[in-house]
């Protein structure tokens, strides 16, 4: 039995759930720091929106049994278990223009985006 196990492809390593850009460490350590001071980010996948799925953010004074805990840097961020999937290698940035400002994700998962761009499938 362990000589067959020997013999067995070696698997690939998966990408990370999620990175964070610079922005985003920058905008997340600020919000540690201040209004969210002793909670964490969860970030779900949520059904909603014209095109099926859109990105939930909420802070949390704890991980729930649910969770996936993610260190990122010196941050910690909390996954849903249940976006685990929808996630895989996804790139979490912070935009900020003169009209709006927020946490985008470039997911390479994603097939499409409704014309607003508040939900994806994929």
């Amino acid at each position: 039995m362990a000589e067959q196990l020997k013999n067995l492809p070696q698997r690939r390593a998966l990408p990370p759930l999620i990175t964070l850009s610079e922005r985003a460490v920058e905008r997340l350590r600020k919000l540690y720091a201040s209004s969210h001071r002793g909670e964490l980010l969860r970030i779900k996948v949520s059904t909603k929106g014209c095109s099926g799925m859109s990105y939930d953010l909420e802070f949390v004074a704890e991980a729930g049994a649910g969770d996936e805990v993610l260190h990122e840097q010196d941050l910690t961020l909390l996954i849903d278990r249940k976006a685990s999937l929808f996630l895989i290698g996804t790139m979490m940035d912070y935009e900020s223009t003169p009209l709006s400002s927020g946490f985008t994700f470039v997911n390479p998962n994603e097939k499409g985006r409704c014309g607003c761009g508040e939900s994806f499938h994929v």
